[in-house]
């Protein structure tokens, strides 16, 4: 079996987004108008990127097709923040990383547990991969919030953030090598469907969506700073908010949607292992990369934004330990996500 009709509306609206974000950025648009048409050209990549990654893991296996989907799923955001490297904007690469723990520890989970705990009531689980997950994202939050408190603590390592920065880093990525052998070897609750789409499709579409989220990044980071100063909202808000949410689309519709069906192991898997590569690989890998731009990424981030992501990652872990989640647990977690983002709507 091939592509179904459903696919080709959702390829043909990629495409027409594409192109009228192109439109937008070419023809000189407001500069408001671009951006949100670029953040929704994204988030509709992101899903084609997931879909398209779903069907390449089907026939690898759950656990890899788990690991694959993490990978590739944040290819948008990857290309955001090296877009945004190079244009100097350090403070929205910084605060998109940190978001999108943040969104998926707190809000995409709090979600979930509304969807889940009105469709279903209280829902419990009970799984040892969901609680590694848990952990591994508090070890990687406190690691990433070493250097900015180092800083805001005016310790002697403070002086030395790019050297800690980089110290951090390769710890993260050593500790995603030592556990992965670990998540391959697990998942069976996720089982895959078995693929729609032929090797060559699915190939095909990938490198596509690949390429088009490649371009659409661009075009995104070019309308960002203009838009941000029209609509009064700070750099670190765009990249906290719209940009983190944009990006990890694709975890957070497949985990609400798993939650509203019953299997919240499973969901809590998927967003919870979503917030962990953000933080184990894709954070560590850009400090890296980030040698080779004018403007080096360190992981000294604002004070607040240090203290709101250890929060959000312990409260996540908190109620995954729980072993139960209710629609009023996921109402306190969303409000507790208003309240981090709101505190940063307002530039300096």
């Amino acid at each position: 079996m091939d592509v179904t009709r459903r696919d080709v509306i959702e390829l043909s609206l990629a495409a027409v987004l594409v192109a009228v974000a192109a439109v937008a950025h070419f023809a000189d648009a407001t500069p408001v108008l671009a951006f949100a048409l670029a953040a929704l050209a994204i988030a509709v990549l992101a899903r084609l990127v997931g879909g398209a990654t779903e069907q390449l893991g089907s026939r690898v296996g759950s656990s890899i097709a788990g690991v694959i989907q993490s990978a590739l799923g944040n290819l948008p955001e990857l290309f955001i923040a090296l877009f945004a490297l190079r244009a100097g904007l350090t403070e929205v690469v910084q605060a998109a990383l940190v978001g999108s723990v943040i969104a998926n520890s707190v809000l995409v989970l709090g979600i979930a547990f509304v969807a889940g705990g009105i469709r279903n009531g209280t829902q419990k689980f009970d799984s040892p991969r969901a609680r590694m997950i848990a952990t591994l994202t508090v070890l990687a939050a406190a690691i990433l919030a070493v250097p900015s408190l180092a800083h805001a603590f005016h310790a002697p390592a403070a002086a030395h953030a790019k050297t800690l920065s980089l110290i951090c880093a390769g710890v993260l990525l050593a500790l995603f090598f030592l556990t992965l052998p670990g998540f391959l070897a697990g998942g069976e609750e996720a089982t895959p469907e078995p693929s729609r789409w032929t090797l060559t499709t699915t190939v095909v579409i990938l490198a596509s969506a690949g390429v088009a989220a490649a371009l659409v990044s661009d075009w995104f980071v070019s309308a960002l700073r203009p838009a941000t100063a029209t609509l009064g909202m700070s750099e670190a808000f765009a990249g906290l908010v719209v940009v983190a949410i944009a990006g990890n689309a694709v975890e957070n519709v497949v985990g609400v949607q798993l939650a509203a069906r019953n299997r919240p192991d499973f969901a809590i898997s998927v967003i919870m292992n979503s917030a962990l590569q953000i933080a184990l690989v894709l954070t560590p890998v850009l400090v890296f990369a980030s040698l080779f731009f004018a403007t080096d990424l360190t992981l000294v981030f604002p004070t607040l934004l240090a203290i709101s992501l250890l929060l959000a990652a312990g409260l996540g872990a908190l109620v995954v330990y729980d072993g139960e989640s209710t629609w009023e647990e996921g109402s306190i977690l969303i409000g507790l996500y208003v309240v981090v983002a709101a505190s940063f709507w307002w530039g300096a």
